[in-house]
C-alpha cells in the first residue's frame, strides 16, 4: 500500500509521458524532449552526475595541487567544479545566473599551475595508466559532447548563453586533460602515447 503523493514528496508528475518537458520561461510552452536544448541539459547533467563517479575514486589526499601556496585536494576542485555545472544547467534552462569570471580563472589557473609541473605534450596521449586518470580523461570527452550540445543549442537560436559560461564548457575539457596527466603523474605513471604503426 502506497501513501498519496503530494507536491512535497512526488517524485514524478507524468506529464512528461508523452515525450515533452517544460523549462524555465519558456514561451513556447512545453517542448520536445528530443529538441536541442534538452539534449544539451542532459548531456551537462551526465557529465556532472560522472564526475560524482570520479570523486569517490579521488579521495586520496595525496591528489593535491599547491596553488598560491595551498593544497586544494581533488575532491575539492571537482565538488567546485559539480557547483558550476548546476548554474550551467539552470542557465540553459532560462535563469538568469551565469558563470562568473572568477569561476573562469579559477579553472585557467588550475590548468597554468599543471601545465608548468608537467613536460609540455605534442602528440596525443593514450587514455589509462591509473583508473583515476582514465576517468578524468572520459570526463574531457563528455565535457566536449556537452560543449557541442550547448553550441547546437546557440546555432538553433534556442537561446544565447553568457560568453563566460561557453568558455568556462571550452576550459574544463582542458581542466580534465591537466587533471588526468597529473594523477599519473603524482602516481609515477609514465605517460603512452600513439604510435600510428610505426616501428
Amino acid at each position: 500500500m502506497t501513501k498519496k503523493a503530494t507536491k512535497k514528496n512526488i517524485i514524478y508528475t507524468g506529464k512528461g509521458d508523452n515525450g515533452t518537458t517544460t523549462l524555465f520561461h519558456c514561451e513556447q510552452g512545453r517542448i520536445s524532449k528530443s529538441a536541442n536544448v534538452i539534449e544539451a541539459l542532459g548531456s551537462v547533467d551526465e557529465l556532472n552526475s560522472y564526475i560524482g563517479i570520479i570523486k569517490a575514486q579521488a579521495n586520496d589526499k595525496k591528489l593535491s595541487l599547491k596553488i598560491k601556496n595551498k593544497n586544494i585536494i581533488y575532491t575539492e576542485i571537482l565538488e567546485n567544479i559539480q557547483q558550476q555545472l548546476f548554474i550551467i544547467q539552470a542557465e540553459i534552462a532560462g535563469s538568469p545566473m551565469s558563470i562568473k569570471k572568477s569561476s573562469l580563472n579559477e579553472i585557467e589557473l588550475i590548468i597554468k599551475t599543471i601545465s608548468n609541473k608537467l613536460p609540455l605534450v605534442n602528440s596525443f596521449i593514450i587514455s589509462g595508466g591509473s583508473l583515476l586518470s582514465a576517468l578524468l580523461d572520459f570526463a574531457r570527452t563528455l565535457t566536449r559532447r556537452g560543449e557541442r550540445a550547448i553550441i547546437g543549442m546557440q546555432d538553433e537560436g534556442f537561446k544565447k548563453l553568457n560568453k563566460n559560461t561557453i568558455a568556462y564548457m571550452n576550459r574544463l575539457s582542458s581542466v580534465f586533460f591537466a587533471l588526468s596527466r597529473y594523477a599519473n603523474y603524482l602516481f609515477s605513471i609514465k605517460e603512452n602515447y600513439p604510435k600510428y604503426n610505426r616501428k
